[in-house]
């Protein structure tokens, strides 16, 4: 299982904070899972960060191991 905790508009997005999703998947499979599983989230996610354990993906096609936290961070207004 992967834990997906959304933070600031992503969770209010998505309608909740935490869930776990089977794992393992790519970092593109889990963004279409989230948009599919939440349709709020599609205008918001693109925009998002997904932090896989702590570290910013930045490669559609990395691997999400099962037993990982993903973060999805929308950007940060403010200083």
């Amino acid at each position: 299982m992967i834990t997906v905790r959304y933070f600031a508009g992503a969770r209010e997005a998505a309608g909740v904070t935490t869930e776990q999703l089977g794992g393992p998947t790519t970092v593109a499979a889990l963004r279409d899972s989230l948009a599919g599983a939440h349709p709020r989230l599609t205008d918001v996610l693109p925009r998002c960060a997904l932090l896989v354990a702590g570290a910013r993906a930045t490669d559609d096609a990395a691997e999400i191991s099962d037993g990982v936290t993903v973060d999805v961070l929308p950007p940060f207004a403010g200083g």
